[in-house]
C-alpha cells in the first residue's frame, strides 16, 4: 500500500509461484484431410481463436461437420499444429466480367465460391467486385471499370487476374476445385515439417500400417536420439511396445449421434495427452461430449486390453470414459518396471527431461562459464524445478541432494544426475470390511 507517512524505501516480498521453470503443455500435431486451407505447411490453430479464424483459414464455420476432427482435438488441446495432408489439389476458377478469378487454395471448397461484378450505385464508371462463400459475402472492393482490375487485391479466398475493362456480371461460381491425393509421400512431408516444431504429442487418425510405422520411428528417434520427449498416439498399434506410444482401441458416440471411430478418436486422445498436466491422469476421464462407446467389451476383454497396452474407452451412465491411461509398453526389465506403462508417470519424466533441457538452453548454453559457481546456479534452478514439481504433487520426497551437477569429461561438458519419484493417481481400491 502506498500510504506511508515517513520518507524511506518500503519493500514487500510476495510469492507468486514459480511458473517460469516448468514448460507449458497442450500442443498436439495432427495431419487431417481438409477441403480448404494452406498446403505443405504446419498451421497453428489455437483453441481460443478457432471460431474466429476457421472460416478464413479452413473454409468453414467452426461448427461445420467438415471440421469435426479439428473440433475433437481442440476440445482438449490449447494449440493444434494442423497439417493439411491432402495437398496438391486443383484450384477452382472462373472467368467472369472479362477477368479470371482463382481460388486461393486447391480443394473442393473452392467450388462454393462465387464472384460478382456489379455496377457501383454511386458511380457508374466503377464496379464492385464481390466475393461470396456459400452465399455469404466475404469481400467487396470498388474499382474503376476501366483499368481498375490492376488495383484489386487478393483476399482470403480468391486471387484476381488481369483485365483491361471489367464488365458487370452476375455472381458466377468457381468450378474445377479438387482435393489432393493422400499418399506416403504426403505423410513423409508432414513428418519433415514437424522437425522444427515444438509439441507434446503427435497423432495419426488413420489405419495405414505403413504410416503408423513412420510415426513410430519418428517418435522413437526424437525421444532416443534427439532428447525430445514427445508421445505418439495411433490406432490399434500395440506392437510399438514403448512408453512413448499410445494405442487407441475403440471409439465413442457423441451426444448428437456422431460416431467417432477408434482411428478418429486418436485426435481427442492425442490432444488430451498433450494437455494433461504433469500431476494429472486421464484414467476415468470422460471424453468431452460423448455419451457411449462404439464398441463395448467384457471384463475379460478389458483385462486383456490392459495387459496388451491398449488405451480403451468404456461406457458409464451416459458417458464414455478412459479405462486406464496407459501406453504400449509390455516388455519389462530390471531398469524398466510396470510403473512405466502409466502415462502420468511418463508425463512427469518426459516433462522433467524437457524442462531441464530448456532451462540449460535458455540460461546456460554458451552464456555461462563451466565453473563451480555457474554449475551451482544451474543446480539451484533444477532444485527449484523439483520443488515446483513436488508442490504440484507430481513427485514426492524431493531433496536438494537429489540433484548433482558436476564437471563433465571435457571442458565444455556438464554432468547432471537427478533422482525423482513420480506420483500416480489412485486407481485401485482394496477394502477390508470387518463386520461384527
Amino acid at each position: 500500500m502506498q500510504n506511508k507517512t515517513l520518507p524511506g524505501a518500503y519493500a514487500n516480498f510476495v510469492s507468486v509461484g514459480n511458473t517460469t521453470l516448468r514448460g507449458e503443455r497442450g500442443i498436439v500435431a495432427l495431419p487431417l484431410e481438409l477441403n480448404w486451407g494452406a498446403e505443405n505447411k504446419v498451421v497453428p490453430i489455437k483453441a481460443e481463436s478457432f471460431s474466429q479464424i476457421s472460416l478464413k483459414e479452413l473454409g468453414y464455420a467452426h461448427t461445420a461437420p467438415e471440421l469435426l476432427l479439428v473440433r475433437e482435438a481442440l476440445k482438449r488441446a490449447g494449440t493444434l499444429l494442423l497439417y493439411r495432408i491432402n495437398s496438391g489439389g486443383t484450384k477452382a476458377s472462373v472467368t467472369t466480367g472479362g477477368m479470371t478469378v482463382t481460388a486461393k487454395y486447391g480443394g473442393t471448397r473452392g467450388n462454393d465460391l462465387k464472384v460478382a461484378i456489379l455496377t457501383n450505385v454511386d458511380n457508374a464508371s466503377n464496379v464492385d467486385v464481390v466475393t461470396y462463400l456459400g452465399g455469404a459475402e466475404m469481400d467487396r472492393q470498388t474499382v474503376a471499370a476501366s483499368g481498375g482490375a490492376a488495383n484489386l487485391k487478393a483476399n482470403s479466398y480468391v486471387t484476381f487476374g488481369s483485365a483491361a475493362t471489367l464488365t458487370a456480371a452476375a455472381a458466377a461460381s468457381l468450378t474445377g476445385g479438387t482435393n489432393g491425393t493422400v499418399n506416403g509421400t504426403a505423410y513423409s512431408a508432414w513428418i519433415s515439417s514437424l522437425e522444427v516444431e515444438t509439441f507434446q504429442t503427435i497423432g495419426y487418425p488413420g489405419t495405414d500400417a505403413a504410416v503408423k510405422a513412420l510415426v513410430t520411428a519418428f517418435v522413437k528417434r526424437l525421444r532416443d536420439d534427439e532428447g525430445k520427449k514427445v508421445v505418439g498416439v495411433l490406432y490399434q498399434y500395440t506392437n510399438a511396445d514403448s512408453i512413448g506410444l499410445i494405442s487407441v482401441k475403440n471409439g465413442v458416440i457423441l451426444d448428437d449421434g456422431t460416431t467417432i471411430s477408434g482411428d478418429k478418436a486418436v485426435c481427442w486422445v492425442a490432444a488430451a495427452s498433450a494437455s494433461a498436466k504433469i500431476n494429472e491422469s486421464l484414467t476415468n476421464a470422460s471424453y468431452d461430449g460423448a455419451v457411449d462407446v462404439d464398441t463395448k467389451y467384457t471384463k475379460s476383454q478389458f483385462e486383456a486390453a490392459i495387459k496388451a497396452g491398449e488405451f480403451v474407452f468404456y461406457a458409464d451412465s451416459g458417458k464414455a470414459r478412459v479405462l486406464s491411461d496407459i501406453n504400449t509398453l509390455t516388455t519389462f526389465s530390471t531398469t524398466v518396471s510396470a510403473d512405466w506403462t502409466i502415462n502420468r508417470v511418463v508425463r512427469v519424466i518426459d516433462s522433467w527431461a524437457n524442462d531441464v533441457a530448456r532451462i540449460f538452453g535458455e540460461g546456460y548454453l554458451g552464456t555461462q562459464t563451466n565453473s563451480d559457481t555457474a554449475r551451482a546456479l544451474f543446480k539451484a534452478d533444477l532444485v527449484a524445478l523439483g520443488k515446483e514439481y513436488e508442490a504440484l504433487d507430481a513427485i514426492s520426497d524431493f531433496t536438494t541432494e537429489d540433484v548433482t551437477v558436476i564437471q563433465g569429461t571435457g571442458k565444455r561438458d556438464v554432468s547432471v544426475h537427478c533422482a525423482i519419484q513420480p506420483n500416480d493417481s489412485m486407481e485401485k481400491l482394496y477394502m477390508t470390511v470387518m463386520v461384527n
